[in-house]
Order: C-alpha cells, then sequence, then structure tokens
C-alpha cells in the first residue's frame, strides 16, 4: 500500500477486546474480496456449516460486495434462501430474487463516465470499462486480459459495440486499471467526485455510483426494514469501499490484511483473509464450533 495512507489510529495492543460472552448479533455483514475469501478467491468450506448454525438463531448473513448479483448468487448456489445479497457496492440489493432496492446512474453520466474512460485509455493508460446493469454487464474491450478480469466479478457479461448505449438500468460504472487504480484512475476521476461516489474497490478497480450509493447506506436501509439495530450487526471489510458499512456497526471488524484507512475506521480486527478470519470472529463471538479451514 502506498506510505502517505493514514496510519491506524489504534494497535492490536490498545484496540478493546470483544467479550468473551457470547453478543447478541442479528445481522452479519461480509465483503467477499479480500475478507471472506481467501487470495485464490474461494469460500472457506467451513461457511456451510456456519451458515445452518445461523439460520438456527435467526441471524441474517449478508454478503456486500462489488460483484454483480448474478455473480454472488452463483457463488452461494444452494445456501442461498432467505439471504440478503448487497451487490454492486450497494447499488442493488436482492433476497429472494426480488429486488429490494437500487440506485440506478442517469443515462447522461453513464456517457460522461464512458468516454472520460476512453479519453483516458486514449493517452495511454491500459484502462477498461464496464458498465454495470440489473440484467448484465456490458464491455468494449474484447482483449483476453481484461475478459479474463471480468469473469472473475461479473459472470454474466456481454460485449457490446458501445456500453454508453446499453438497454438496462445502470447501476455503477467500473473500471479496471492494469496498473494502480489508487495512483492512476482514481485521480483522473477527480471530476466526477463532487456529485458521485468514486471508490477505490481494490488494488485494480474504481466504482463510480450514485452520491446516495454506497454499503453502509444499504445496510442501514436493512437494519431499518428489519428492526436490527447497530449493536446487533457484525461487519468484516478490508477495502475503501466498505469504510460506510463498517460505520454501520458497533461490531465492525477490519481484517488483518486490510487497508491502513480500513483498519483506523474499524473498532476491531480480525484474522486475515486467508487465516479464515471472518468464520473464527463469528464462531468466537457467536460460541459456535470453529470451522475447519
Amino acid at each position: 500500500m502506498p506510505s502517505t495512507c493514514t496510519p491506524p489510529l489504534t494497535t492490536e495492543e490498545t484496540r478493546p477486546e470483544p467479550p468473551a460472552g457470547p453478543v447478541d448479533i442479528r445481522l452479519i455483514v461480509t465483503d467477499m474480496d479480500g475478507t471472506l475469501l481467501d487470495d485464490a478467491q474461494r469460500i472457506p468450506e467451513g461457511l456451510w456449516p456456519v451458515l445452518a448454525h445461523l439460520r438456527e438463531r435467526g441471524v441474517l448473513f449478508s454478503p456486500a460486495s462489488g460483484r454483480q448479483y448474478a455473480t454472488l448468487a452463483e457463488q452461494f448456489a444452494g445456501a442461498e434462501q432467505g439471504m440478503v445479497f448487497i451487490a454492486e457496492n450497494g447499488t442493488y440489493v436482492v433476497r429472494d430474487g426480488e429486488e429490494l432496492s437500487s440506485d440506478p446512474l442517469e443515462r447522461a453520466d453513464v456517457v460522461r463516465l464512458v468516454t472520460a474512460v476512453r479519453e483516458l485509455a486514449g493517452r495511454g493508460v491500459d484502462v477498461g470499462v464496464v458498465v454495470c446493469g440489473k440484467r448484465s454487464a456490458y464491455v468494449e474491450r474484447t482483449d483476453e486480459p481484461f475478459l479474463a478480469e471480468v469473469r472473475k466479478y461479473y459472470v454474466r457479461h456481454r460485449v457490446v459495440a458501445d456500453v454508453a448505449a446499453v438497454d438496462d438500468d445502470v447501476i455503477k460504472v467500473a473500471l479496471f486499471d492494469f496498473g494502480s487504480a489508487e495512483a492512476t484512475t482514481a485521480p483522473a476521476l477527480a471530476p466526477f467526485t463532487a456529485t458521485h461516489q468514486v471508490v477505490v474497490s481494490g488494488e485494480h478497480w474504481v466504482d463510480v455510483m450514485n452520491p446516495t450509493a454506497n454499503k453502509g447506506a444499504a445496510v442501514r436501509r436493512l437494519q431499518r426494514a428489519l428492526g436490527i439495530t447497530p449493536a446487533q450487526t457484525l461487519v468484516f471489510g478490508d477495502y475503501l469501499n466498505d469504510l460506510e458499512m463498517l460505520d454501520a456497526a458497533e461490531w465492525s471488524f477490519a481484517m488483518a490484511n486490510a487497508h491502513p484507512e480500513v483498519v483506523r475506521r474499524a473498532r476491531h480486527l480480525a484474522p486475515s483473509n486467508n487465516d479464515n478470519g471472518v468464520l473464527r470472529t463469528i464462531a468466537r463471538l457467536l460460541h459456535l464450533p470453529l470451522p475447519q479451514d
């Protein structure tokens, strides 16, 4: 990570320890990449028995990701009943196939964003755009290295001649930068920050959404709808697009591998994504059997 990032305000030694007794948790929200998934992007096998225990206790489990809904539904196939999917960084929330909320972009703004990315690519930046609709994601680049990255997060995608002209409700515009998204692409989108959310969601990804859209706003809407308080909410994250949802929960955990700003913002630390940190923390707080790695 860049050395200019804000250092944590607290260290692991001074951060308060969670209590030894079971905690009253009603909602668990976790980011996917760098958080629940390991670096090989695998769901831990121990998750499935944990989900069964959570259902028995009436605890709602909700993946919250920059990934599209179709991708998340495929990853949790067979266990998705009753689960709330906070997809596309909070711009599209779905439960049992029914939309709970969405926050589409204006068509004119999509055109402006696509034009800006094309100009950036014209200046030599190795960047590609993904226009994220409710039904599908849309791309113009056809080279295999770019499409390989797109497939990881958008199982439902189409190559089209003009991504700015697709017939779909566009909920997000994502950019993949083969270099550093934080150092190159995000600064180039500075003109949009006054009117939109411009979020670095990974080492190579930047997401642009409406100013009202983020994972935290989606979590707060879910809490209000279900009568769940921040004190009953457990959240895990590792990157900058997770900051707002950390603020929506009293039980907020940054992964040990998290971006320094996420570590600074969270109330607690969890083991890294490669050390099964999400499941180990859930088991500890809810007194569940410790899942196998």
